[in-house]
């Protein structure tokens, strides 16, 4: 029986990765029970453990510009740590990025092979991670690219409109930026798909099909709760500056999955529509 290691198994992602994972011999260790910057106890960790799924992380996007070296630690020393020890014991290894490993430049989606230009340091620190374990575990990786995730178990995009929405009676939201709206829900049963399939090893984009920017997210948000979408009103990044700069194209190609004969996540809208129906915005 394969025997699966949840780290930072408290994060939204990790929560849903348990679940679809339910039923299976799974150990789930938070950020608080096992520090993946700790050689000896990722080694502990990982012994007798078939697959390796690291959803820990450094998320705080901002709070990164200025402390680089902590987000360092979390997002490019401890995926390190975790492919050396999955190296030396033969498990596979799930490492999850992101869409800020990409400049956001770009006007069409990024494929899995795109070089890397992160412009921030929280995307440094992950293209870092992405680089490691790329170097010492080539042939039994797994990176999983993620963007703008949303799920239950934790805070959100989508749980911080409908709180707003609660307080104000419209909401201005950016439409200059680009992305792929993410059910973690969605992700945890695709990365699970990867496993069960064997694909091979590599680089595959984990974020749902299709394409809209933050206004077209709050609207759809909005309509899915039922509350009048016309609340939302366009605007543009320079009405909110942060410390960080954020990618204004941040749409992934999904071409991995087609040659690994795994059918790629469905549109984001239909996955918001699943999420609101299993009660996940509320």
């Amino acid at each position: 029986m394969t025997r699966y290691l949840i780290t930072g198994a408290a994060g939204m992602l990790g929560q849903d990765l348990q679940l679809a994972l339910s039923g299976r011999d799974v150990t789930a260790l938070s950020r608080a029970a096992l520090d993946i910057t700790d050689e000896a106890a990722v080694a502990d960790a990982v012994a007798g453990h078939d697959v390796v799924i690291n959803a820990a992380a450094y998320t705080k996007v901002d709070d990164a510009e200025a402390h680089e070296d902590d987000a360092r630690a979390v997002n490019a020393r401890g995926p390190e740590v975790l492919a050396r020890a999955t190296a030396a014991t033969g498990a596979k290894l799930v490492h999850v990025s992101t869409d800020y490993v990409f400049d956001g430049n770009g006007t069409s989606p990024y494929a899995e092979d795109e070089p890397t230009a992160p412009i921030g340091a929280y995307g440094r620190t992950k293209a870092a991670g992405e680089a490691a374990v790329r170097e010492i575990a080539p042939d039994s990786s797994y990176i999983v690219r993620a963007a703008w995730l949303y799920g239950a178990g934790g805070p959100n995009f989508a749980k911080t409109m409908i709180r707003l929405a609660g307080s104000h009676d419209t909401v201005q939201v950016v439409v200059d930026q680009l992305g792929q709206p993410t059910w973690t829900g969605d992700l945890a049963r695709q990365i699970v798909a990867m496993l069960d399939a064997d694909a091979p090893a590599g680089i595959y984009h984990g974020t749902n099909a299709g394409k809209g920017s933050w206004f077209d997210f709050t609207r759809a948000i909005f309509a899915e709760v039922g509350l009048d979408p016309e609340r939302v009103l366009p605007t543009d990044s320079s009405a909110f500056v942060r410390p960080a700069p954020r990618p204004a194209y941040s749409v992934l190609g999904h071409d991995a999955w087609r040659r690994a004969g795994i059918e790629p996540m469905r549109d984001w809208r239909e996955a918001l529509h699943a999420a609101a129906e299993a009660g996940v915005l509320v």
